[in-house]
């Protein structure tokens, strides 16, 4: 029986080969995009286990080994023009001490390692800009065991073992971290990108990309559908079982999805590095990090091909159950409104997690995930009740002939109508809840930018409760500063021992506010301003640390005079430029060798490594796009074609009859355009309420809508669908003369 359905699926001609040839195309495009993303979920894991080593000087690790002690200090985070660099000073005191990952030996006072990218970077830039941070030479690369990206900034720089054990935060250790410290308190530079939520947006991605897909799929194995139930029914009326012809439908559907299986391995093959360049994290991956284990590949080997099967199971159950209802072709019963159950219970779950969130990463994967794929579920379940109630709706107002046709034919089966748009309603679904995802994160951390005025300072020094950093600025430094092009003012910030005026609009609970002469706030404008005739002001700490410009801010004025404010120690120094980074880093490096146990701070740094993950998310906003949008297309275009292809006697006899082509192409193009047009417009709502219900859940943020763009866009895609269901009339004439009518 096997090789009988072998043969009919083989030997049915050209329909048959081009049925075979787009199944297996589009099963191919499914499992590359499919092993794509489990390689991506796998390389975030892998990229974060590559930067465990650097979480070695945790408080709260413990462990010892009979081994010599190695000093350790991170001084994370370092920056360069928004690029975080991740440093660390070590200080071996004897042979036996741990070596980090990628090194082939400790570095000695003096010397450092740099990985690839780094030294890149430090050889390519001004020594007056980067290099002067870092004194002593270069010896080497780390090497990529020790990085998590191939764009990674990682130095690990050698001192004396007396001079490293005076610094700030150092401590000896006797094995290098493997895993997470139990706690983390700003101490764990190597915790990695978030991956649980990479994994959470991933996995979402999948589905997000599969579903148009599986559509995809499920369309091609209607190519003509309607010859071969003719075809199977014939067969059980003489005499064939439903079993035997259970498996010749399988067999036929399975062999195109097995070649399509082993296809998808190789798209993925070529897929990889293309993959790997894109910053989903906000880094490149390594290409030997995007790999699928063993039992994620044999799930993919043996699971596409028995959803195929199980899908022709289900396309051909009206043969299987009534073969004379097929070759009489008795219209299917109506779909009942209970077809939008499933997409009001993901709506329902998305809703109840927004008061109960999971606390757990699995739980939160496990409960949006569900959510997201039961709406897409519910949406082409309910798709031809939706479709039916459009067409019933539309008939009782309408009386014109192509319309009433139309409207009538799909309310006699509404599951084909619905079936040719379902994979671009799918994916404007998707389109539309990504884009309102992503576009209210960056909206509402889109302050991380900072203000116009905050962009262009360095602040230098210690944070609120820390140790000033000097007892005076030193007159070398002020002149160094006051060199670099593009200098436009500096503000020196005092400690304020006696807690002078402080600022009643403060909570009381803030640390006490620094001292900084009035003449050199009027130099820097975005920290504020003092009281007429003031000579010292009280700032808090917000004033140098904000994001937002403060120059609105009138500071209380403190009763001392500039003299015995000189005398007090420093805590920090805000310096402002023409906003170059040049500048930027030029002042940066000047304050950075001054007072090496403390960091310079930027807008551009502490909104980094967030806005790395706002625009790997718009990578992943542009690869659904990108991708869903052609294979959805693919799919209208096939399954109208298919449809003409099916009811080509049809319209010949209504030809015959005398009905114009003109009308013909008028009732095609309705009920491709009524079912997409309607529930495109429900899809996209979906999408919006989906959205804004993960949003408020998941990050206590409220939607913001996207801008005009957005729905040009999906106005656009509308006209490319219309566009690709006129592409089709022209087949009309073609497929409908008398001959079709005397072979049908």
């Amino acid at each position: 029986m096997i090789a009988f359905a072998l043969r009919l699926a083989l030997s049915g001609g050209r329909q048959a080969v081009a049925r075979l040839l787009t199944i297996t195309a589009a099963a191919a495009i499914g499992v590359g995009l499919l092993l794509s993303t489990l390689a991506a979920v796998n390389a975030v894991g892998a990229a974060n286990d590559r930067v465990l080593w650097a979480n070695t000087g945790a408080a709260s690790r413990t462990g010892t080994a009979p081994v010599d002690p190695l000093w350790w200090r991170d001084h994370t985070p370092e920056y360069y023009d928004g690029r975080e660099i991740l440093a660390v000073d070590v200080a071996a005191t004897g042979p036996t001490s741990p070596v980090p990952p990628g090194l082939p030996r400790l570095p000695a006072a003096d010397e450092y390692y740099a990985s690839p990218a780094l030294a890149k970077l430090i050889r390519d830039t001004p020594a007056d800009q980067l290099g002067n941070r870092f004194p002593g030479r270069l010896v080497g690369e780390v090497g990529d065991a020790a990085l998590a990206s191939p764009d990674s900034l990682v130095l690990v720089s050698g001192h004396d073992p007396a001079a490293l054990a005076t610094r700030p935060d150092a401590r000896q250790v006797t094995t290098v971290a493997t895993a997470l410290p139990p706690r983390c308190e700003g101490d764990c530079p190597g915790s990695g990108v978030r991956g649980d939520a990479m994994t959470l947006i991933l996995s979402v991605v999948a589905g997000a990309l599969l579903f148009p897909v599986v559509v995809f799929i499920g369309t091609a194995t209607r190519l003509s559908a309607a010859t071969r139930e003719q075809r199977y029914a014939a067969m059980r009326l003489v005499g064939a079982t439903p079993r035997q012809i259970t498996l010749i439908a399988a067999v036929e559907s399975t062999l195109a999805a097995v070649l399509g299986t082993v296809l998808g391995f190789a798209v993925f093959l070529l897929l990889r590095p293309l993959v790997a360049t894109v910053p989903f994290t906000g880094d490149r991956f390594f290409l030997e990090d995007l790999t699928v284990t063993l039992p994620q590949g044999l799930a993919v080997l043996v699971g596409v091909p028995v959803a195929a099967a199980v899908a022709a199971r289900f396309a051909l159950r009206r043969v299987t159950v009534s073969p004379l209802g097929v070759s009489r072709r008795v219209t299917p019963q109506p779909p009942s409104a209970w077809r939008a159950a499933p997409l009001l219970a993901g709506l329902a779950e998305l809703a109840w997690f927004v008061g109960d969130r999971p606390q757990s990463t699995n739980g939160q994967t496990a409960a949006y995930l569900t959510g997201f794929l039961t709406i897409m579920l519910g949406l082409v379940v309910a798709g031809p009740w939706l479709t039916l109630a459009a067409a019933r709706a539309v008939a009782a107002r309408t009386g014109r002939p192509a319309t009433l046709i139309a409207v009538r034919r799909l309310a006699d089966d509404p599951r084909a109508g619905f079936r040719s748009v379902a994979g671009l309603v799918l994916a404007l679904f998707v389109t539309t809840a990504t884009v309102a995802v992503i576009g209210t994160i960056d909206a509402n951390r889109g302050a991380l930018s900072g203000d116009p005025q905050t962009r262009t300072a360095v602040e230098h020094g210690a944070l609120p409760g820390d140790p000033p950093i000097a007892d005076r600025l030193p007159e070398r430094v002020l002149t160094e500063l006051r060199a670099v092009p593009g200098f436009k003012g500096l503000a020196v910030a005092h400690t304020n021992p006696d807690g002078l005026a402080h600022d009643p609009r403060a909570p009381r609970d803030m640390p006490e506010a620094s001292l900084t002469s009035c003449a050199d706030l009027a130099q820097v404008e975005a920290v504020g301003h003092c009281a007429p005739g003031a000579a010292v002001a009280a700032v808090q700490q917000g004033g140098f640390l904000s994001l937002e410009s403060q120059a609105q801010v009138e500071w209380p004025s403190a009763p001392i005079t500039v003299e015995a404010l000189d005398r007090l120690p420093v805590m920090s120094v805000y310096v402002t430029t023409d906003g170059s980074t040049v500048a930027k880093e030029r002042v940066r490096t000047v304050l950075s060798r001054a007072f090496p146990d403390h960091h310079a701070r930027m807008v551009a740094d502490w909104g980094s490594t967030q806005q790395k993950e706002l625009a790997g998310w718009r990578q992943l906003a542009d690869v659904v796009l990108l991708t869903t949008l052609p294979i959805a297309g693919c799919s209208l275009a096939v399954s109208v074609v298919a449809g003409l292809s099916d009811r080509r006697r049809p319209f010949a006899m209504l030809r015959l009859t005398g009905a114009p082509l003109r009308m013909l192409r008028r009732v095609i193009g309705l009920e491709s355009a009524l079912p997409l047009l309607v529930v495109s417009a429900i899809a996209i709502g979906t999408g919006f309420g989906a959205a804004a219900m993960f949003l408020k859940s998941q990050m206590q943020y409220d939607l913001v809508a996207p801008g005009a763009v957005f729905f040009a866009l999906v106005l656009l895609g509308l006209a490319a669908s219309l566009g690709i269901i006129a592409s089709t009339l022209p087949l009309l004439k073609r497929i409908t003369g008398p001959e079709a009518a005397r072979n049908g």
